[in-house]
């Protein structure tokens, strides 16, 4: 259990002048983490208080930045709370001739999450296959960190990590901290030439509230708001006033992205909804969440296998560590239409719902749209090119942003369905072989042409997963005679779940 900081005006004054002192002992730029929670909002204000309460000829010493990534599926509460504040935060910074600058980071457009969970076909992340962390969340801001590092030479990122989040989290910061080289400066274990500052590494999550109950926010939003949007997002709607070691804090609701499938249930925001009328607009987030990507099976595993291709993304075949099947790809076409049909009924359900001061909000984008339309056409050779209908079909809208990938259509799709019998694997290798003969012109001289004729052909090998499964299996040298056990040497298996 972690120490518990007697947060006095002493102390205050104390980690008050550490930070100062910091702040004035070099010309290396700050890089703040700000996720609207309670760990950065109070680094954030102590960081704010402390350059602001500096004389005015050396508050300007250097630039600080205040990043916030934005996933792009935050939880739409949490998403406007954080909105709000960079702005109030940006206008007070200006006002009191400060050196803050709020930065709203968010992934590339092909990093998106429904770029690569529609658009690409990526299966809903899990435990066994995280794709979406690294895209949405870390990429983004380590890009602006490697950009300010690449300017400046180096950088010291200002986090709200506390020890007391977790026996892992404490482990970690320890083992960094006993590579400093600057008091109060560990090295950053993912990023060269940055240093990790963590004010608030020996508190707990009962002292960041006593702390922010205490001390008004500097750049103008309200830090009992905060506490009150912590407070519905649990469960029995209560954020009692800490007086001793067993009183409940209320700092264990945690907020993320609405589409989270690495946890079983969206608690936060099934309590959001619960203790609040006016949140009950939320509910069609979660239901599309709960029923159409993290539906999990009898085991507790997201029941999505019936919707994947057999085949991984390249066309490779790999088997499950039991060797009785094979393990599934991406999603077939069918259902990453429906999941697009689907999240645009939300859309537009949650649009009707939401109150006035919600105006503006977007589950998709357009330019996610367009970019999911470009790899269905010209990347898998989708050309009957259904992303339009199904835009105007359900939004009444017209869709007129398509850009003419291919010259083939919904007519030639019509005809190759009736030809190949709906088997989606002879759909493949057809509709692939006419947009790369239509698309020729750009390949390289006959070579060309004819390995990428191979290519297509060895992606649709096979008839079906039964057929992907004997070929691997007689590939490996199993016979029937052969012993179970011996199946793991024989075989090149990767995890279940991955893509």
């Amino acid at each position: 259990m972690a120490t518990r900081i007697k947060i006095n005006k002493e102390y205050l004054q104390e980690i008050n002048e550490r930070i100062q002192d910091l702040y004035l002992s070099d010309q290396i730029p700050w890089i703040v983490g700000y996720s609207g929670g309670k760990d950065s909002t109070a680094t954030l204000q102590l960081v704010w208080n402390a350059v602001k309460s500096l004389p005015e000829e050396k508050r300007n010493h250097k630039a600080i930045h205040v990043i916030s990534t934005d996933t792009l599926v935050e939880q739409p509460i949490v998403a406007a709370w954080v909105n709000n504040s960079l702005k109030q935060m940006k206008k007070s910074a200006i006002e009191n001739g400060l050196p803050i600058t709020p930065h709203r980071l968010t992934p590339d457009v092909s990093d998106s999450f429904w770029v690569n969970l529609i658009g690409k076909g990526y299966p809903a992340p899990r435990p066994s296959f995280r794709w979406c962390t690294s895209r949405l969340k870390i990429d983004p801001s380590n890009k602006f960190t490697t950009d300010i590092v690449k300017d400046f030479g180096e950088t010291i990122l200002v986090l709200g990590t506390r020890k007391a989040e977790s026996t892992r989290r404490a482990g970690t910061m320890n083992k960094y901290e006993k590579h400093r080289i600057r008091e109060w400066l560990s090295p950053n274990g993912s990023l060269q030439n940055s240093w990790v500052f963590s004010p608030i590494e020996d508190w707990t999550s009962d002292d960041v509230w006593l702390y922010l109950m205490q001390h008004s926010n500097p750049w103008g939003i309200s830090n009992k708001d905060l506490m009150a949007m912590y407070r519905e997002a649990t469960s029995d709607n209560e954020c009692p006033l800490v007086v001793d070691t067993s009183t409940p804090s209320c700092g264990n609701s945690r907020f993320g992205c609405w589409v989270c499938t690495l946890v079983s249930s969206d608690k936060s925001m099934e309590a959001m909804i619960q203790n609040d009328d006016e949140k009950a607009w939320m509910e069609p987030l979660l239901k599309f969440r709960n029923e159409e990507i993290g539906k999990l099976d009898e085991n507790g595993r997201i029941d999505d296998h019936d919707k994947r291709d057999f085949r991984r993304k390249g066309g490779a075949i790999t088997l499950k560590k039991s060797g009785t099947d094979v393990t599934p790809g991406p999603y077939i076409k069918k259902h990453r239409e429906h999941l697009l049909r689907r999240l645009l009924e939300v859309q537009q359900e949650v649009r009707r719902l939401m109150p006035p001061e919600m105006e503006g909000l977007e589950l998709i984008s357009i330019e996610e749209l367009k970019h999911i339309q470009r790899i269905w056409v010209k990347d898998k050779a989708e050309f009957d090119d259904t992303l339009p209908r199904i835009y105007e079909e359900v939004t009444g809208e017209q869709w007129t942003f398509s850009e003419k990938y291919s010259s083939f259509g919904k007519e030639e799709w019509n005809i190759l369905e009736e030809i190949t019998q709906g088997n989606h694997v002879a759909m493949d290798l057809h509709s692939s072989l006419l947009l790369m003969e239509e698309q020729h012109t750009t390949l390289r001289g006959r070579k060309a042409v004819l390995n990428e004729i191979e290519k297509h052909i060895k992606r649709c090998f096979y008839e079906d997963a039964q057929d992907a499964l004997a070929y691997k299996l007689s590939q490996v040298g199993l016979r029937e005679n052969d012993d179970p056990d011996d199946l793991a040497s024989y075989l090149e298996t990767e995890p279940e779940d991955d893509y």
